[in-house]
């Protein structure tokens, strides 16, 4: 057998065959999520985990979002896990290995290093800093097989060749996820240069028992997603909340501290912005919605409401710091930030890809 063929094979297994789960949720073919006991969760099943404790919700609520016309429709999610229970994708064969192989070569956001990646989006170097929150929008694209596009936030911090970040948002990657759908997912690489997607691999802690890390985004009934990366002040575990309009948070799960050597304390970076992977024969797939950034706000992929948690954990505009456009192909990609000093900082961001865009 091919590598190709093992990568694709379609047979599905659980984090832990021996593992009943309670009750199991099949929102969609080859997309099915068992409810496993909290305390029995691969995600602790890390070596630096063996004494973790469990920290069910953190020790300050991420604010709400509302919006004065309360026009939005209510949030609904299709999983509901029992309580005691979270809800675990169940990974595939290719899942796990294409996660492991996306780890290594993942791009990360202290390095421009990385053959075929491209990015457009803004950062802060200026930490230490505690959290980054964002909406972003939603954006269903055509992405070849061996392509992939991102729309996230992150927090990082780098030493002598040695990286920890955190980065979370939406993808379209089908060599992972093996479909072309729209996916929320989160990332991380710690001490020692480890790192994962979502619940491929032991880390992510899952504390929601309706919205898992990773799942399958629901459009065109949700066309924005708001997320929060925050750094609890007591445990010093990074969370990562959902923020839903006019309806109350949820906080997903967290990647307890124990993982990082670098960001214990606060990261010296945070930003938000999207990024592509090219195939293996050089085309770079389309970012955002596919389309440059104009001076209309909504005719291309966009960012607002990008705040952060300084080192005093006191929430202020991302613009408040000295703050850097990244944009390695504009041949490809645009980035335009908003000129009329609005209550937020919004900039758009996007284009076609194509094959010219560098390496």
């Amino acid at each position: 057998m091919n590598l190709l063929s093992f990568l694709f094979s379609p047979a599905l297994i659980r984090s832990d065959p021996n593992m009943v789960p309670l009750r199991t949720f099949k929102i969609r073919e080859n997309v099915t999520y068992d409810c496993i006991n909290i305390y029995k969760q691969p995600g602790l099943e890390h070596p630096l985990l063996q004494n973790h404790k469990i920290q069910m919700k953190p020790s300050v609520a991420r604010h709400e979002l509302k919006n004065q016309t309360d026009n939005t429709k209510t949030y609904k999610n299709k999983i509901g896990c029992p309580h005691g229970t979270v809800p675990i994708l169940r990974n595939s064969k290719e899942y796990i290995t294409n996660g492991q192989l996306f780890a290594e070569k993942y791009f990360h956001p202290l390095s421009g290093d990385s053959p075929g990646t491209h990015i457009a989006g803004v950062k802060s170097q200026n930490g230490p800093y505690h959290g980054v929150e964002a909406s972003f929008s939603i954006h269903n694209i055509n992405i070849e097989r061996d392509q992939a596009s991102y729309a996230q936030l992150y927090v990082g911090s780098g030493l002598n060749n040695q990286v920890n970040f955190i980065q979370a948002g939406w993808m379209i990657n089908p060599s992972l996820f093996g479909d072309g759908d729209v996916w929320s997912y989160g990332f991380w690489k710690g001490e020692n240069g480890k790192g994962c997607y979502n619940t491929a691999c032991p880390g992510f802690v899952q504390v929601s028992q309706e919205v898992p890390i990773a799942q399958p985004l629901d459009q065109p009934h949700e066309h924005l997603l708001h997320y929060s990366i925050h750094q609890d002040k007591q445990t010093g575990n990074w969370w990562i909340t959902k923020l839903i309009l006019n309806a109350p948070n949820i906080d997903v799960g967290y990647w307890p501290k124990e993982l990082f050597n670098l960001i214990g304390t606060g990261a010296n970076m945070v930003g938000v912005g999207g990024a592509v992977q090219a195939s293996h024969q050089g085309s770079s797939p389309p970012m955002g919605n596919g389309k440059f950034p104009t001076g209309d706000r909504k005719e291309s992929a966009m960012f607002t409401n990008i705040e952060v948690l300084n080192s005093n954990y006191e929430q202020r505009r991302i613009d408040s710091f000295p703050m850097e456009k990244l944009l390695d192909s504009p041949k490809c990609y645009g980035i335009r930030t908003d000129k009329v000093k609005l209550l937020d900082f919004t900039f758009n961001y996007g284009g076609p890809g194509g094959n010219s865009c560098g390496v």
